[in-house]
């Protein structure tokens, strides 16, 4: 009970940061003991289906958790399945399960009434640098595809880099797919682990696509998901640049420990660019 008093404090002091984020949940979690914390603390959740949930739960299990979120006046972002799927897989039946799971999570747009759903872009050098040319005509196909039916269920497309080594490798996703609202998610902690390339070049290559980040930290070797200010990226240098460019983007804390939540909430609190009233 007192740690329980001390969270819905601490969220109290934070709620005006609180209410301009998202916060990562696996919906297996947040249809479980998760649901009452995000609604007592009105915390907006952005929330994570792998296939197994896609599988295991109902039309009317979703329709519950989102029935209850909702009246509540949350708002709430969604994130694709991304294990085992290739969307730009030259193997067809891979790339027509991966289709289906994006096809189900469409679904659920107008449930959740969702604002963007993010997917991982999904290149890695390793496995599909042989074949990148193909690689991007058959992703270009599945985005096209997919993003065209989130922008008629009144949502955005976000795609989100993973194992990119450098920005260029998915701009020309982007160019191509500008007319349907399909906007970059700028991994911070991807970025910093698993790219060479620094921040600024990201920010140079793609900050025109920027729609959404998700921010966690780590130390540059692996991805931590620690609080913000618990590792080596500069938090700063994206803020100014953002705030320079005139509007925030929508943003989701990826911690994967409460104490990394509000370790985060608290430096976000600290290096804030925008009016306390400036929502998105």
């Amino acid at each position: 009970m007192e740690k329980d008093s001390q969270i819905v404090s601490e969220a109290r002091g934070l709620q005006w940061l609180i209410g301009q984020v998202h916060v990562n949940v696996p919906f297996r979690l947040l249809q479980g003991d998760h649901l009452a914390g995000f609604i007592q603390n009105r915390i907006n959740p952005e929330i994570v289906f792998d296939s197994e949930a896609l599988e295991c739960f109902t039309l009317s299990d979703f329709q519950r958790v989102a029935d209850k979120l909702l009246s509540h006046d949350l708002r709430i972002t969604l994130h694709a399945p991304f294990t085992d799927l290739s969307p730009g897989s030259i193997d067809p039946d891979v790339l027509a399960v991966t289709r289906r799971r994006f096809d189900q999570m469409v679904e659920l747009i107008p449930v959740f009434r969702a604002a963007a759903m993010v997917c991982h872009a999904g290149y890695d050098w390793k496995h599909c640098g042989y074949f990148r040319d193909r690689w991007l005509q058959v992703s270009i196909e599945t985005w096209s595809r997919l993003g065209r039916r989130i922008r008629d269920a009144g949502a955005c497309l976000m795609l989100e880099n993973v194992y990119e080594q450098d920005p260029e490798e998915i701009l020309p996703l982007f160019e191509q797919l500008a007319g349907l609202r399909v906007g970059f998610c700028l991994d911070t902690g991807h970025q910093s682990a698993f790219s060479p390339a620094p921040m600024d070049r990201w920010l140079n290559v793609l900050g025109a696509f920027i729609g959404h980040l998700h921010l966690h930290d780590n130390q540059g070797r692996r991805d931590d998901h620690l609080g913000l200010g618990e590792g080596i990226i500069d938090f700063r240098q994206l803020f100014d640049y953002l705030k320079q460019r005139g509007r925030p983007a929508t943003i989701t804390l990826e911690p994967h420990g409460e104490g990394h939540l509000w370790t985060s909430l608290h430096y976000l609190a600290g290096i804030w660019p925008w009016s306390r009233a400036q929502n998105h």
